[in-house]
């Protein structure tokens, strides 16, 4: 990792929110590409997604995906339930940031691609009873219409809409199914 990454890096346990999001926005733009350090912070990240606090694991979730493409390993296919975890935090914001980049790793490949929407369509079912369900589920159909996008694999989008078909609500059923408006 080069000096300027580590500064950074360390930068993400700041006290001064300031200087953590500068070094989170940094590592982000950094991490939309290939980079060859990703197992140099991989594990600290996934221990970050249970010790961390809610603004640290919310970091360490994005970063991960966005480490995804960086993995020649395929770490992520054995690790990404951790990051599922996170789904469900105490802090609704920190798991939203977690659901919305869950796409960025079923990107990858077709392995990834699979792995990331059997996860979704098992959480979709999960949050029926949640707070914020409506929003959680929507974030997740969200994820298979970019799924869809990179790929343009029919059994994604076909996936999503039996989802859409299970939500018992008309009124979200249209907000959801109106994600796939461009197709």
């Amino acid at each position: 990792m080069d000096d300027l990454s580590k500064k950074y890096y360390s930068d993400l346990r700041s006290k001064d929110a300031d200087v953590r999001y500068e070094a989170f926005q940094y590592l982000m733009k950094e991490t939309q590409n290939p980079v060859t350090w990703a197992y140099e912070v991989w594990d600290d990240l996934l221990e970050l997604t249970v010790s961390g606090n809610n603004h640290e694991r919310a970091i360490a979730t994005q970063l991960l995906a966005n480490l995804a493409k960086s993995d020649p390993e395929n770490r992520m296919l054995k690790d990404f339930d951790r990051l599922m975890l996170v789904t469900k935090d105490e802090k609704f914001v920190t798991a939203r940031h977690t659901l919305q980049s869950a796409w960025k790793i079923g990107i990858i490949d077709k392995a990834h691609q699979d792995l990331v929407a059997d996860r979704l369509a098992i959480r979709f079912e999960e949050c029926a009873g949640e707070k914020n369900a409506t929003l959680t589920r929507f974030d997740i159909i969200d994820n298979f219409r970019r799924l869809f996008d990179q790929f343009r694999d029919e059994s994604v989008k076909e996936k999503a809409m039996g989802l859409i078909a299970k939500e018992p609500s008309e009124k979200h059923q249209a907000k959801y199914t109106g994600l796939w408006k461009r197709t």
